[in-house]
C-alpha cells in the first residue's frame, strides 16, 4: 500500500471516531444552547461534565498539559483557552466554547462561537467570516492532492474577504489517539506547500479570526490567549476524516 488508500486500522479509527463525533456534537449543542445572560462559564463546564457522564465519555481537555477544566470558555477578546469562572455572562458577550472528548480511546474536538444578544454588523461579519472560513478550509481538501498549505490558503482567503485578522500563533492539528497530533494546520498558507492530506487521516481545522490584527499574547493565568489590540475574536472548529474519495465532518 503506497499511502494513497486507507488501511484496516485507519478504517477502524474512523468508524470509532464517527460514532464519537455524534456524541460530541450532541454535547456541544446542549452546552452552546445553555449560553445565556446570567449563566457562568463554570456552570457551562459543570454541564459539559454532567453530559459526558451521561454518554460515558471522558472530557479530553481536563488535565491535558495541566489544563484545569473540561471546556475552554473564551469571552470577547480571548481567542482560546479561557478558563471557566464564576462571572455571569452579560448581554453583548461573544462566547467561544472549545470542547473535546475521548471516546473508546480516540479524541474528537470542536468549537463554536455564540453572541449573547443581537449582533451588530461588525460582530456578524466576524462570526459569519470565521464560520465560512472553516467551510472553505475543509472544502478545499481533495484526498491525495491537497496539502496543508492549501487549507490555510483557503481559510486566509475568506478572512481577507471579510477583512478579518488571522491568528498566526495557533493552528489546527491532526487528532486521533492523542488530542493533538501531526500535522499542524495553520489558518494561513501557500498553495502546494506542506504535508499531503491522505486517506485515513483525521484532522481538526479551527480558524481563529479577529476584528483587529493577528497579534496575541498569553494572560496571567498562563492559559488564556487574548488579542493584543483588544479586538473581538471568533473560533469555529470541527474534526474531519479523510476518506479515499471524500472528506466527512465528524462533529458537525
Amino acid at each position: 500500500m503506497d499511502g494513497t488508500e486507507m488501511n484496516k486500522n485507519d478504517a477502524i479509527k474512523i468508524d470509532i471516531m464517527t460514532r464519537g463525533g455524534k456524541i460530541i456534537s450532541q454535547i456541544m449543542k446542549e452546552v452552546i444552547d445553555a449560553v445565556a445572560f446570567g449563566v457562568t462559564t463554570a456552570q457551562l463546564n459543570d454541564l459539559s461534565n454532567e453530559i459526558c457522564r451521561k454518554y460515558r465519555v471522558r472530557p479530553a481537555f481536563l488535565g491535558f498539559n495541566g489544563y484545569p477544566a473540561s471546556i475552554c470558555a473564551s469571552i470577547n477578546n480571548i481567542v482560546v483557552h479561557g478558563i471557566p469562572n464564576n462571572t455571569p455572562l452579560q448581554e453583548g458577550d461573544l462566547v467561544g466554547l472549545d470542547f473535546g472528548i475521548i471516546y473508546n480511546g480516540f479524541c474528537l474536538d470542536c468549537a463554536r462561537t455564540k453572541y449573547i444578544g443581537t449582533p451588530d454588523k461588525e460582530i456578524s461579519r466576524l462570526i459569519k467570516g470565521t464560520r465560512e472560513s472553516l467551510g472553505a478550509g475543509s472544502g478545499s481538501i481533495i484526498p491525495n492532492v491537497t496539502k496543508v498549505g492549501d487549507i490555510g490558503f483557503a481559510i486566509e482567503g475568506v478572512a481577507k474577504k471579510y477583512n478579518l485578522g488571522v491568528v498566526r500563533d495557533l493552528a489546527g492539528h491532526g487528532i486521533g489517539r492523542k488530542l493533538q497530533e501531526e500535522p499542524s494546520i495553520p489558518n494561513f498558507g501557500e498553495k502546494g506547500l506542506g504535508r499531503l492530506i491522505k486517506p485515513g487521516m483525521t484532522i481538526a481545522i479551527e480558524p481563529m479570526l479577529t476584528l483587529g490584527t493577528h497579534e496575541v499574547g498569553v494572560g496571567k493565568d498562563g492559559w488564556s490567549v487574548a488579542t493584543k489590540d483588544g479586538s473581538l475574536s471568533a473560533h469555529f472548529e470541527d474534526t474531519f476524516a479523510i476518506l479515499e474519495e471524500k472528506v466527512i465532518n465528524l462533529t458537525k
